[in-house]
């Protein structure tokens, strides 16, 4: 048998691949399924399967909710994407997305005990996502949207609550969002102010941007204003979406218009979730005790060697700087929580006590370089969870109490 035959190109990109760490830890996978019951013999098998399994079933279609107990529903969420927005990478469709789904199916059982099946959907049509996750729903407790792009995210979140009644959750949008008020939370306290005494500047107005700047707002932002690629956002811009006129609405108080320095002139904080850079005159020119959050991956919109020189408390979404803003400290522990009382839907509510719950959980250890935790601090996800079943009791979404 003849073997194939490499051109250069392929050989140089063979050996990139057995250069690089990242490779043999793919390599497989990383997730896989294993039963959690055992068959060893025929009485086994006679339960497990067939005529066992008939009387489960029989008894599941005369009262559904029993799926909770006596199926995989109660611990599984369903991960999925069209891959249209990955990571950093953009539109790379759905079988390079895999290794993501993955990554994120095998976070929620190490962080939360929480399986995951993830699911590439070669489809984009919004429309077409809603159906199909519709249709292979009632397999799962609930449903992580991932890597999907905005606007279509939105609606395809807003349509999918509407017809489900088990959770569905973006998590480029809300967790991020959740993240993001934890870590500023802590941010202000120990700079010695308080949320409602922040002025706040959030560069991207995508599905991150709008997530993080709604949550904001809710919880008490002094004020706070959003910039896209071509400036400010104000009610009197003539190329708003509907989105980002909402976001208008909701916003720029002080009707400030043109490009994202100026707003900054004098600003308490900086909020990155855009591909762009600041430039450093534009951070030098913010409030003394400023605070960067730069979150844009690999390349943070701010340097934070740079940043160092004027703001008081920097963050980016790099595990190698202190203060990591990290999805995997949210995600996690909001799906224990919601499963944990068979919630319908996450709330507005159940996000912001997730966020308090995330900031409380630094404690004392609260510094400049340390405003949010480890996600390998076992209490996180924990915390985060026992916040979360309360605010869903509290309103009126769980199920079990």
């Amino acid at each position: 048998m003849r073997g194939i035959k490499l051109s250069g190109n392929d050989r140089d990109a063979a050996l990139d691949r057995s250069l690089d760490p990242a490779f043999p830890l793919h390599r497989g996978g990383k997730i896989e399924v294993r039963p959690a019951v055992r068959i060893r013999d025929a009485e086994g098998l006679a339960l497990a399967y067939t005529p066992g399994v008939a009387r489960v079933s029989s008894a599941i279609a005369a009262e559904p909710e029993l799926a909770y107990d006596y199926t995989w529903k109660a611990n599984t969420v369903l991960v999925v994407t069209d891959g249209t927005a990955v990571l950093g990478l953009g539109d790379i469709g759905p079988v390079a997305a895999l290794p993501v789904m993955e990554g994120k199916a095998l976070l929620f059982k190490e962080f939360a005990g929480v399986d995951a099946v993830p699911i590439c959907l070669d489809c984009t049509k919004t429309d077409d996502v809603i159906e199909t996750i519709v249709r292979i729903a009632p397999a799962f407790g609930g449903v992580n949207l991932e890597d999907i792009s905005a606007p279509r995210c939105f609606e395809i979140e807003r349509r999918l609550q509407d017809r489900l009644d088990i959770p569905v959750f973006h998590d480029d949008q809300h967790g991020t969002a959740i993240v993001v008020l934890a870590a500023l939370l802590n941010a202000a306290k120990v700079t010695g102010r308080k949320l409602a005494d922040l002025r706040a500047v959030v560069s991207g107005a995508g599905a991150a941007g709008m997530a993080v700047t709604k949550m904001l707002v809710e919880a008490g932002i002094g004020e706070i204003a959003v910039a896209d690629s071509k400036g400010i956002i104000h009610l009197s811009r003539e190329d708003l979406t509907d989105s980002k006129f909402e976001l208008a609405e909701l916003t720029n108080q002080s009707d400030i218009t043109g490009p994202i320095e100026r707003a900054l002139i004098g600003a308490d904080v900086f909020i990155g979730v855009s591909a762009g850079t600041v430039p450093e005159a534009a951070v030098a020119s913010m409030a003394p005790g400023a605070i960067v959050f730069a979150l844009a991956n690999p390349h943070p919109e701010v340097d934070p060697a740079m940043a160092r020189k004027y703001a008081a408390v920097i963050a980016t979404g790099r595990s190698d700087y202190p203060n990591q803003i990290n999805n995997v400290l949210a995600f996690p522990g909001i799906f224990r929580g919601a499963m944990n009382v068979r919630a319908s839907r996450i709330t507005n509510g159940m996000q912001l006590a997730a966020a308090h719950a995330l900031a409380d959980a630094v404690g004392d250890r609260l510094a400049r370089d340390h405003i949010i935790p480890s996600p390998f601090d076992e209490r996180v996800a924990v915390n985060v969870a026992h916040a979360v079943a309360d605010a869903a009791r509290a309103d009126g979404v769980a199920r079990l109490h």
